[in-house]
């Protein structure tokens, strides 16, 4: 019985390190976006993007629309393939749904090559 229980937090790290090492986190407020992925086990941040950069803000029209939000996810799909990630957990929370602003970005990160896991 000790045996087990003295090994359930190394499974647990092997199961964070090798299954979901990098979250996304997406915040939408009505002026901007922002997207960032934070590593786990070290919790790090492992790159972000968002509407508040003074180079994407000359670029878009609006920084908080469904537009910018697509910008995002093309920008943070490029930042993350730089750092060679392959692939991010998104989970949707209890109330969220998959429309709009989130949806934009999502599927941008899925269009450039980024897996959600």
């Amino acid at each position: 019985m000790a045996s087990a229980a003295a090994s359930l937090p190394k499974l647990r790290l092997r199961m964070t390190k090798y299954v979901k090492p990098y979250i996304l986190a997406l915040e939408f407020s009505n002026r901007y976006v922002t997207a960032r992925v934070w590593h786990t086990p070290s919790k790090k941040l492992a790159a972000s993007a968002s509407t508040k950069e003074e180079l994407l803000r000359k670029e878009l029209p609006k920084t908080g629309d469904v537009a910018a939000a697509a910008k995002i996810g093309e920008v943070l799909a490029h930042r993350l393939k730089e750092k060679e990630i392959p692939g991010v957990v998104f989970q949707l929370g209890k109330g969220e749904r998959y429309h709009g602003k989130r949806k934009a970005l999502l599927d941008n990160l899925r269009e450039n090559g980024i897996k959600f896991i």
